[in-house]
């Protein structure tokens, strides 16, 4: 039984958003079913942070920005390598809305990512520039927190992104794999979880969680 701290101890949740829903324009497939354990979750934790994309719509991640290109293609921008994704969580719209089902009131601060017209953002830490920090790793040394748990979407970007960007910054990490769904492009998964395995990051279900009184 994995126990948590009320002060040490921050939930992260990733991106929790109707994009990413079945039905929506990336959807991640039973993303849905994240919504509910996730909120059983943050009533354990004092502490919450959510994440949300939220591009521009001229966004240098979208393959409709660059002529020729498809969906889950992927070409060299200066900063790296990028996949090309349909156009997604565009600042104010439904699809870049947090889902209506997701009940965090406590939840103290939303980081949002992808903002930047010209570099992507998987990661709640840092662009993918790898240089360009979000905010989110001095504001928790701020709090004092020491352990991230991270749950939400997509398991093998975002959240993994987040979550080996979390422990190179030096905090205990652990992802909660069933408050997490994937897209599995390419055998992306099983990448994600080796190089999460490989960073000494734990790895729990929801039901070994329970707050330390």
């Amino acid at each position: 039984m994995a126990e948590i701290k009320p002060v040490e101890d921050v939930l992260l949740a990733v991106d929790v958003q109707y994009d990413f829903m079945p039905g929506g324009a990336l959807a991640v497939a039973r993303g849905d079913e994240v919504v509910p354990v996730i909120n059983r979750l943050a009533r354990a934790f004092s502490h919450v942070v959510l994440t949300q994309d939220w591009h521009p719509r001229a966004h240098v991640s979208f393959a409709a920005n660059h002529a020729g290109r498809q969906p889950f293609e992927t070409m060299t921008l200066p900063y790296g390598e990028q996949v090309l994704w349909p156009v997604h969580c565009v600042q104010d719209t439904h699809g870049a809305a947090l889902h209506r089902d997701l009940h965090v009131p406590h939840a103290r601060l939303v980081i949002r990512k992808g903002h930047h017209e010209h570099v992507d953002s998987y990661s709640a830490f840092l662009e993918a520039d790898r240089a360009t920090p979000t905010g989110l790793e001095g504001y928790l040394r701020n709090v004092g927190a020491k352990h991230v748990w991270i749950a939400g979407l997509a398991t093998d970007y975002c959240v993994a992104w987040s979550a080996l960007d979390a422990r190179a910054a030096g905090f205990d990490v652990t992802v909660i794999e069933d408050a997490c769904r994937a897209i599995d492009l390419d055998g992306s998964l099983d990448k994600a979880w080796r190089e999460m395995n490989a960073a000494g990051i734990a790895r729990v279900r929801a039901d070994d969680i329970k707050e330390t009184k």
